[in-house]
């Protein structure tokens, strides 16, 4: 499989996953020093990250990714898209359109999320 198959396929394994609020889906697809930054700047590891969906926290109704630009450095890839999702956290939406960083490193024959960094879509400052 090709460096794009295999992105192509983590992204829609994520994607399912959050969709499908699968526990052990991102568990799966997610290397062990995983981090997430959310769009707020809070961190969370990957126990955290997955734990998201237990007890009804996280509800995630729709969710999409657009992959942007893919640069590989050896084992690790990074590329830059956008999420768009809708989806509540404890009852609070948390509805929009994120410019996210997903960095991946192989793991086999196969590649596994090592972070995540949901930022703002804004204008740039003028």
């Amino acid at each position: 499989m090709t460096m794009d198959q295999q992105l192509t396929d983590l992204a829609r394994q994520w994607t399912e996953a959050e969709r499908a609020g699968s526990t052990e889906g991102l568990d799966a697809i997610a290397a062990d020093d995983f981090t997430f930054v959310g769009p707020l700047g809070f961190i969370l590891d990957k126990q955290q990250w997955v734990q998201r969906y237990q007890a009804g926290a996280l509800v995630t109704h729709e969710l999409s990714w657009e992959e942007g630009g893919v640069r590989e450095y050896g084992d690790v890839a990074v590329v830059v898209g956008v999420v768009t999702q809708r989806a509540s956290y404890r009852g609070t939406s948390t509805d929009g359109r994120f410019r996210v960083t997903q960095i991946s490193v192989r793991d086999g024959d196969r590649r596994r999320l090592a972070g995540l960094h949901y930022s703002p879509i804004t204008a740039p400052p003028a």
